[in-house]
């Protein structure tokens, strides 16, 4: 009998329970400039608490500190229960490699969500199907945690071949990401897929410049549930930045299902040279 090949994705994410800690793996897969994406590594860190035998519901939040660069090979996962109540769950989650002090360090808040009322002020973003739009060319491009997504941008699709610009342009950007090879989404994806935009200063200036995440808070607006009742394999994205300034910047970014469902919202500060 074939047994179905498990997503790399999932690989990169994957976690073992030990004595006192878990453990976890980089992946070649899923690499970055100088370490591996930090979109994966908060899904690590999400699935670290969602396999752990205390948890109960589903994730509300999560920020994720990156203290310190994340080498290649194998770490350590402290999870613990910080407090709990009849509703929501508080977690840390500290990320070390051999024995020193964390790399990155992330806090989350889980939740058991109970029918109410519900209204969605925010309006979906106006875009074609994902069929439609044209896959985004990734030859250029050496980072290979960004061959795993297919992005097919219907605004504000970066040109890096070109020469930097004269005067800043914008930061603003309309997409659909998914994964190169399909996987439905779930939490865990779109933990990752909130952080799997482009640097936004890279679109003002048209240039790769020295840039990496800092700290990074996701929102889910969806549980289990409800990303399966969606059964998608793809989301509409929008991503955005107010300031650059003394070498920080902030980022902001919206997850969309194709039937116009807010799933998840994201903010991030972040390191440049420039």
């Amino acid at each position: 009998m074939l047994t179905k090949a498990p997503h790399l994705f999932d690989d990169a994410t994957g976690v073992a329970a030990g004595d006192s800690r878990w453990s976890g793996h980089t992946s070649d897969n899923y690499w970055a400039f100088v370490g591996p994406f930090g979109g994966v590594t908060a899904a690590t860190m999400l699935r670290g608490i969602l396999e752990h035998p205390q948890r109960s519901g589903d994730p509300l939040a999560l920020t994720v500190n990156f203290c310190a660069p994340i080498a290649q090979g194998p770490f350590d996962l402290d999870v613990r229960l910080i407090k709990a109540n009849r509703s929501t769950q508080h977690w840390s989650v500290e990320l070390t490699q051999g024995g020193a002090e964390a790399a990155t360090f992330a806090t989350a808040v889980f939740a058991v969500r109970r029918p109410s009322w519900s209204h969605q002020p925010a309006q979906p973003p106006k875009a074609p199907p994902f069929e439609a739009a044209r896959p985004y060319p990734k030859g250029g491009l050496a980072m290979s945690w960004v061959r795993q997504y297919d992005f097919r941008f219907v605004e504000g699709e970066p040109q890096f071949a070109g020469a930097p610009h004269a005067a800043p342009a914008s930061a603003f950007s309309k997409l659909w990401i998914g994964d190169h090879k399909p996987r439905k989404i779930d939490v865990l994806s779109l933990m990752s897929m909130s952080d799997a935009f482009f640097g936004r200063i890279f679109h003002v200036r048209n240039e790769f410049v020295p840039f990496g995440t800092v700290s990074l808070t996701t929102y889910f607006h969806a549980d289990a549930d409800d990303l399966a009742a969606e059964n998608i394999s793809q989301v509409l994205a929008v991503a955005d930045a107010k300031i650059f300034h003394k070498s920080f910047g902030d980022q902001s970014g919206e997850l969309w299902s194709p039937t116009g469902r807010l799933l998840a919202t994201t903010t991030q500060i972040a390191y440049f040279k420039a």
